[in-house]
């Protein structure tokens, strides 16, 4: 009795970290419709500088106090927040956006799963974690669930996939993700996440600020459609303070490599929000994929190391 009183503490923070991982995912899912909806109405740098200019406007009175408690903290850790910064909010979205203007919401969202093998390689090689065979296993079985979604069932079709140019940009933005996620669960101790966060932000948008004031569209100006202004508020308060702060409870709750293996779930967000706001009908294969998806989660989460 006593070893399971030992370990309830630790299964709820293991179940609200992985709440808090489905949650951002799948908030997330719609930022690469976002990405590639809007690539002819709105330039990268302004869809960026704006998201990050809503998210922290929003995120101003709720973090105020926490920023002044730790402001010792904050100056110390200086140079950790500004890499943390420039890596999961000055570049990992700009990316992303940059990357839509050639690219497909389906290969960005593809792409973008590199993002869970990338920590596990760096945390294999700069952590040293293992990754077992059991890992792997749940690893291959979740990418085979993910590769029956994008096919549509029928594997064949993979050979129809076509890259674009933007994709090696896709490719690098998940890979700033996942040094600054690894970096994020090694934040200072004293600093708290709310002002983690909200310092990032306020970093990553004073340096988007000069990229922003030099694009065509502060210069020439854009007329902000209602489209336009309905996708900034969702990247700015859903995709970006909500997601950004539910993300970085898990890692800090679960470890980067678990909370990575959620993010293979977005397939399944982004079918499901098909499903209610454009009507696609779900096939047999979301549902096959998604046991797989699941599954291979389950396995790969297994008894992991937290990194």
């Amino acid at each position: 009795m006593q070893h399971l009183r030992v370990n309830k503490p630790e299964n709820k923070n293991t179940l609200i970290g992985f709440g808090f991982a489905l949650l951002a995912t799948a908030l997330w899912s719609g930022n690469f419709v976002v990405a590639s909806g809007l690539s002819d109405s709105i330039q990268p740098t302004t869809l960026a500088f704006y998201r990050w200019l809503v998210a922290t406007l929003v995120f101003t009175p709720f973090a105020f106090k926490s920023v002044k408690r730790d402001w010792a903290t904050i100056r110390a850790s200086f140079s950790y927040l500004l890499l943390t910064a420039v890596l999961g909010v000055s570049i990992f979205n700009t990316l992303i956006y940059f990357a839509g203007q050639t690219s497909t919401a389906v290969n960005l969202s593809l792409i973008a799963l590199t993002f869970p093998i990338f920590i596990l390689l760096i945390s294999a090689i700069v952590f040293k974690e293992l990754i077992t065979s059991v890992r792997v296993l749940g690893i291959i079985i979740v990418l085979m669930g993910v590769m029956l979604i994008i096919s549509k069932g029928n594997p064949a079709e993979l050979l129809n996939l076509k890259f674009n140019t933007g994709d090696p940009l896709m490719l690098l933005a998940a890979f700033t993700f996942a040094i600054h996620s690894l970096l994020v669960k090694n934040k200072p101790k004293k600093i708290s996440i709310i002002s983690l966060q909200y310092t990032t932000f306020f970093i990553g948008l004073i340096i988007l600020l000069p990229f922003y004031l030099f694009s065509k569209d502060s210069i020439v100006g854009f007329e902000p459609e209602f489209t336009v202004i309905g996708a900034i508020l969702y990247i700015g308060i859903c995709s970006s303070l909500i997601s950004f702060v539910s993300w970085n409870k898990a890692i800090i709750k679960i470890g980067a490599s678990s909370a990575g293996m959620i993010y293979f779930l977005m397939p399944l967000f982004s079918g499901l929000v098909a499903w209610v706001l454009l009507d696609e009908k779900l096939k047999y294969y979301h549902l096959i994929s998604g046991i797989m998806i699941v599954t291979g989660i389950l396995i790969s989460n297994h008894q992991a190391r937290r990194v």
